[in-house]
C-alpha cells in the first residue's frame, strides 16, 4: 500500500520531562489507527506531530506530495461571531454544497436538528462539537486526524461517526488517526492500535479487542508488569471473550493463547451473590417512581415515570442530549421535585453521586491528597481484601508522589478518579454515576470498571460511552419522548429505536433543502406510523407470539451450538489450523443466523408492544 506520511527519529521534550525519544512510525493507504495511552504519555502531541500542528525537537514528519490532512483538536476553535452554515459550507451558494452527496450526508448526520442560520454563541456544549466535526467532515481529506472526536457526542451521534469513517473512504484508500477513549469506537473503526506508553509508539493489529489481548499476550511473556495490572487486564480480557461475537471475531491471531489466558478467570461478576448483599445493606426498598412527572416552565420533560428500583439493580439510562436523563438522575437524588406522582425512597437508601463537575472536591482544593485520605475510612473490601485508601488510589493509577500534591493542581483525571474514590469511601449503597467517563483515559476505565464488578450495590449509569454501559450494567432504559422505556436488546436496540423515529419525521428540520433518503414524504411517515400502530387482530397476535416463542426455541439451541464449539476449540490440538479454521467457521454462521433472527425477535416484540398501546 503506498504510504501516506511517516515520523523519522522523533524526539518531543519538555522542561520536565522527555515525551518521545527517537520514535519512527508510519501510516499508509487504508490504515485506520486508533491511539491509546495514559493520560499525559503524549497521545494528543503525537497526533499533532503526525499533522504537521507541532513541530518535534528532533527528527522529522515526512508526507506524501499533494497529502491533505484534516485535524480536529480536542479545544474548541469556533468562532463565536460565525453561523451554523457559515462555519460548515462557508459563504458557498445552496445550490453548489447541496449536490455533493459526502456535504449532504455530513449534514443530515449531524447538525441536520440545529437551526442553519443559528449563532455559534447561542449552541451547547454538545452542538458545538458536532458543528466543528460538521465543518471538518464535509471537506475532502487523505488523512483525518481525530483528537476525541466522541466528546459530547451521544450514543446516536458516535455510531454515526463510527458509520461514517468507514464508509468514507474505499478499503485501501485514505488514512485514519484517531485519539480517544471511547472502546465501543475505537473497535468499530480501528485495524491497527498504537500504544504511547514510556517514550516509545507500540503497533498492535487490530481495534481495541485484539490490543487488549496481545497487550495479555505480551505481559504474560515478557512477566515484567506488576501482578496487579496484569489480573486486571485478565478480567477485562474475560470480559471480551465473553461478550459480543463481534468483539471475538477481530483478532487475527491464536484464538488457543486467549483460551489459556482466561481458563482460570472467574465471572466477571457474581450477581447472585451481589445481589445479596445488596439486599442486606438496602433492605427490600431502594427507590420507586410511581407515575412521576416533570415540567419546566409549562414544558412537560417527563411523564409517567414507573420505575422500582430493585437491591443490587446494575441500570444504565440512554437517550439524546436534552431527553431528561439529568432531571431523571434528580428525581432520583432529590434534588428535582416532581411536579405529578411520587418518589417513594427506602429508609436505609445512602446515596452516592458522580457527577460531571467537580464541585465536591471545591472545599477541598487547598488540601493535600494526603490530608483528604487521613479523613476517611481506614480500610475498603474489594473481592474480599481489605485495601487502604492510599492502596486504592494507587490501584486508580496514583503515583505515591501525587498523595503530597494539592488537590486544586491535580490534573483533570486525577481529580476524577479521587472524586470516585471519595464517593466510594462513603459507603453508599445506591451509586450514581453521570458521565463517569470524563477526563479517564482506557487503562483507568478498566481499573474504575475492576472496582465497580465487586461494589455490592445499586447502580445507575449515565453515559454516551457504549462500552462502559455495557461491561458495568446488566439492563439498559432509555428516555424516548418523555418516557422511560424498557430496552431488551440494549444499546442496538435503542439505536434501532431512534433510528425508525428518525426515518418517520425524516430530517432536516433545522437545515433547508436538506433531506435524508428516508422519511422526505411527510405523508409517507405519516401512513408508516399509522400503519405500524394498527392492534393486531387475535389470530394474528397468536401467530406472531407462536413466532416469537419459536424463535426463542431457536436462539437457545444456537447458543447451545456455540458454547459446545467453543468448548472444542479449546480442547482440540491447536496445531490442526484446518480443523480449527472450520470451527471458527461455523462460528460464523452461526452468529450470522443469531443477528437474523434477534432481528426478526425485536421487530415481532415490537409489533406486540405497539399493538397493545
Amino acid at each position: 500500500m503506498a504510504h501516506l506520511l511517516g515520523a523519522e527519529s522523533i524526539r518531543l521534550e519538555y522542561p520536565t520531562r522527555i515525551v518521545f525519544d527517537s520514535v519512527t512510525i508510519g501510516i499508509n493507504e487504508g490504515d485506520r489507527i486508533g491511539i491509546v495511552g495514559r493520560n499525559g504519555d503524549g497521545k494528543s502531541s503525537l497526533l499533532r506531530m503526525l499533522a504537521g500542528v507541532q513541530s518535534p525537537d528532533r527528527g522529522r514528519v515526512t508526507r506524501r506530495g499533494g497529502v491533505m490532512v484534516g485535524v480536529l483538536d480536542q479545544a474548541d476553535t469556533l468562532d463565536d461571531a460565525t453561523t451554523v452554515s457559515a462555519t460548515i459550507v462557508g459563504d458557498r451558494d445552496e445550490h453548489d454544497w447541496a449536490g455533493i452527496p459526502l456535504v449532504r450526508d455530513v449534514i443530515a448526520g449531524l447538525v441536520a436538528d440545529l437551526p442553519w442560520d443559528a449563532s455559534i454563541n447561542t449552541l451547547s456544549g454538545g452542538q458545538r462539537r458536532r458543528v466543528a466535526l460538521a465543518a471538518l467532515l464535509v471537506n475532502e481529506w487523505d488523512i483525518l486526524a481525530l483528537d476525541e472526536p466522541t466528546n459530547h457526542l451521544d450514543v446516536e451521534g458516535i455510531a454515526w461517526l463510527a458509520d461514517h469513517l468507514r464508509r468514507r473512504w474505499p478499503k485501501n484508500a485514505g488514512g485514519l488517526l484517531v485519539v480517544t477513549h471511547d472502546r465501543w469506537f475505537l473497535d468499530e473503526v480501528s485495524t491497527a492500535t498504537w500504544e504511547v506508553h514510556d517514550r516509545i509508539v507500540e503497533p498492535f493489529e487490530g481495534g481495541y479487542a485484539a490490543y487488549v489481548l496481545q497487550r495479555v499476550e505480551r505481559n504474560r511473556q515478557a512477566a515484567t508488569v506488576e501482578s496487579k495490572r496484569q489480573n486486571l487486564l485478565r478480567k477485562e480480557l474475560a470480559w471480551l471473550r465473553r461478550g459480543a461475537p463481534a468483539r471475538t471475531s477481530k483478532p487475527r491471531f491464536r484464538i488457543d493463547a486467549a483460551n489459556a489466558l482466561i481458563a482460570d478467570i472467574p465471572p466477571l461478576r457474581n450477581r447472585v451473590e451481589l445481589s445479596r448483599l445488596a439486599t442486606a445493606r438496602l433492605g427490600k426498598d431502594v427507590i420507586d417512581l410511581v407515575e412521576a412527572s416533570v415540567a419546566f416552565h409549562g414544558r412537560g420533560v417527563l411523564q409517567d415515570i414507573e420505575w422500582r428500583i430493585a437491591p443490587g439493580e446494575r441500570t444504565a439510562i440512554l437517550g439524546p442530549n436534552g431527553a431528561g436523563k439529568s432531571t431523571l438522575l434528580g428525581l432520583l437524588a432529590g434534588t428535582v421535585t416532581p411536579t405529578g406522582g411520587r418518589v417513594k425512597r427506602g429508609k436505609t437508601v445512602q446515596l452516592g453521586i458522580l457527577d460531571q463537575t467537580f464541585t465536591d472536591l471545591a472545599d477541598i482544593a487547598s488540601d493535600r491528597v494526603r490530608e483528604v485520605l487521613a479523613r476517611t475510612k481506614t480500610t475498603f473490601t474489594v473481592e474480599g481484601k481489605d485495601l487502604t485508601p492510599a492502596q486504592l488510589l494507587e490501584r486508580l493509577g496514583f503515583a505515591r508522589e501525587h498523595l503530597s500534591t494539592r488537590v486544586g493542581e491535580l490534573s483533570g483525571g486525577q481529580r476524577r478518579r479521587l472524586q470516585f474514590l471519595l464517593v466510594l469511601l462513603a459507603e453508599p449503597n445506591v451509586l450514581i454515576l453521570d458521565e463517569p467517563t470524563n477526563d479517564v483515559d482506557t487503562d483507568m476505565l478498566a481499573a474504575i470498571e475492576d472496582l465497580l464488578d465487586s461494589w455490592p450495590g445499586t447502580l445507575i449509569v449515565v453515559s454516551h460511552d457504549r462500552y462502559l454501559v455495557e461491561r458495568v450494567t446488566d439492563q439498559q432504559y432509555a428516555i424516548i419522548d418523555g418516557r422511560l422505556r424498557h430496552l431488551p436488546g440494549g444499546v442496538d436496540e435503542y439505536l434501532r429505536i431512534r433510528a425508525n423515529d428518525h426515518s418517520l419525521i425524516g430530517s432536516g428540520s433545522g437545515v433547508s433543502g436538506v433531506t435524508t433518503e428516508t422519511g422526505s414524504d411527510a405523508d409517507g411517515a405519516s401512513h408508516s406510523r399509522s400503519s405500524a400502530l394498527t392492534p393486531l387482530s387475535s389470530a394474528d397476535e397468536r401467530m406472531v407470539k407462536k413466532e416469537v416463542a419459536a424463535i426463542e426455541r431457536k436462539l437457545a439451541r444456537i447458543a447451545e451450538q456455540v458454547s459446545a464449539i467453543h468448548d472444542q476449540m479449546a480442547a482440540h490440538d491447536q496445531s490442526d489450523y484446518q480443523e480449527l479454521t472450520r470451527m471458527m467457521e461455523s462460528l460464523a454462521r452461526l452468529s450470522t443466523e443469531t443477528a437474523g433472527l434477534e432481528e426478526r425477535w425485536f421487530e415481532l416484540s415490537e409489533r406486540l408492544n405497539e399493538s397493545l398501546l
